[in-house]
């Protein structure tokens, strides 16, 4: 059952800037302030400092932890660091010393259950893989716990009514599924009298990191919109979803696009350009969920609506985007003419090592398929090359023209004459009969210069302006 509460997302980057998040979206409107349910990520910077380096890899606590090296000296020391990002929000409101304890207790607790968790990994009668799971969503959670009781609090102090609700689970040895803790935890809760803010992070049996890992909050606020029938979707983060790369094309030159729906979103996952996780979107849309994606820091734009209707009342291009982490797997082979179900054999190569396609282009006896960097594992390439005559790999990138309606007369042509005109030579192109997507794999040094041929000869005309309630 649909309600008026909206289920906002606030990430790690934007929490660092509280004070900012405080003024522009929960008191910006003194009207506005209750019915609303945040969903807090970890301060900039604090998960990579728990787990590991989301971009490089640089080892953190749980990695510590997994190679039985000197986790808990890191512990004590990302407790003070904490000490010190508590002193920047005191003049915000925030109770030093009650953040302080709070942060205290947990790591001193986490300390406490790793050090039993590690002598369990010593005996050898558990699976190691099964503990290190829980190992890892222990040390997720401390992040979200910290931001959302400090937000609580700074709240609290400054005279509303506000509640931390703590989705992690913590000293609760009940066994309830993610859904279950969620309608336990806000049981009781009325959003219209008072302001929550909610772990990014839940704990459940089926273990939310799992399957999703990093993108467990992404999770949480999917479910939480669900189960409390939300009648809006909100992601606040530090910039708008714009018709391509500020940094590539200049600021300048892109603008927000303003209405598109969950079939576009799911392209932009697609190249790694993710709006939301698509398995985090799809319960929304199947549950006719909007969602709305902001610029916390452009508080007067309505930002981005995602329907599951919405289709552009005139063709357009809305994004340009793409990704340069790309290989072309090409499988010839001069037994697949006319042979039925031939792709049906590598596909299910693919399927044995979990790999997902991009892209696929054939021919009579050549299927070309883009697949991500990271996937063209030795052990699968040496599966292919077993199995049929010649396998080719070449890194290159793929560059999408993406929107909800770019079926037009000529778009093809005009897409491919911008990057002929730029000396791009085009290595295979796909699109499908609905016309949301245009792919063009191009060499992976041409890559930036695509996009800006793109983008300027498909979405350089005046945007259109936006529709739909802030």
């Amino acid at each position: 059952m649909k309600t008026k509460v909206r289920v906002e997302k606030i990430g790690g980057t934007s929490m660092s800037r509280f004070p900012q998040i405080i003024d522009n979206i929960i008191l910006r409107n003194p009207a506005d302030i209750f019915g609303r349910i945040y969903i807090v990520s970890a301060y900039g910077g604090v998960t990579n400092e728990l787990l590991e380096h989301k971009k490089t890899g640089q080892p953190g606590i749980y990695q510590l932890f997994r190679q039985q090296e000197n986790y808990p000296i890191k512990m004590l020391a990302l407790r003070d660091s904490l000490f010190e990002l508590n002193k920047t929000f005191v003049p915000i409101g925030l109770d030093l010393n009650a953040a302080n304890e709070f942060v205290d207790d947990h790591i001193d607790l986490a300390i406490n259950i790793l050090r039993s968790m590690d002598n369990v990994l010593a005996s050898g009668y558990v699976s190691r893989t099964a503990l290190l799971l829980a190992a890892r969503e222990l040390l997720a959670s401390l992040g979200e716990m910290h931001s959302a009781f400090n937000s609580a609090n700074i709240l609290q102090n400054r005279g509303f009514d506000a509640t931390f609700v703590d989705l992690s689970g913590w000293e609760d040895s009940r066994q309830l599924t993610i859904d279950e803790r969620i309608k336990d935890s806000f049981e009781g809760i009325d959003p219209f009298s008072t302001i929550c803010f909610a772990t990014g992070y839940t704990k459940g049996t089926e273990g939310i990191m799992r399957e999703f890992d990093r993108g467990y909050s992404e999770v949480t606020f999917s479910k939480v919109a669900v189960i409390l029938g939300a009648s809006e979707a909100i992601i606040h983060k530090e910039y708008h979803l714009c018709s391509g790369d500020p940094m590539l094309i200049g600021e300048e030159n892109i603008h927000p696009v303003c209405n598109t729906n969950f079939d576009v979103a799911d392209q932009l996952a697609d190249v790694g350009m993710e709006a939301i996780h698509p398995k985090a979107s799809k319960p929304l849309e199947v549950n006719d969920i909007p969602i709305r994606i902001k610029n916390a820091f452009d508080p007067d734009h309505s930002g981005t609506l995602i329907t599951k209707d919405f289709i552009a009342p005139e063709s357009m291009v809305e994004i340009v985007t793409g990704s340069e982490k790309v290989t072309c797997l090409e499988v010839h082979d001069t037994r697949m003419v006319g042979e039925v179900g031939f792709d049906l054999r590598i596909l299910q190569v693919l399927a044995k090592h979990d790999i997902s396609y991009i892209s696929k282009a054939t021919n009579a006896n050549t299927i070309g398929m883009i697949i991500a960097d990271r996937d063209c594992r030795p052990e699968m390439i040496a599966e292919l090359q077993n199995r049929f005559e010649q396998i080719t790999l070449q890194k290159v990138a793929i560059v999408c023209a993406i929107g909800s309606n770019i079926g037009q007369p000529g778009i093809m042509a005009k897409a491919a004459s911008a990057l002929a005109a730029d000396g791009i030579n085009i290595l295979a192109v796909s699109q499908t009969a609905r016309q949301t997507n245009m792919q063009f794999v191009v060499e992976r040094s041409q890559f930036a210069k695509a996009q800006i041929a793109l983008h300027a000869a498909l979405c350089m005309s005046a945007p259109r302006a936006c529709t739909g309630a802030a």
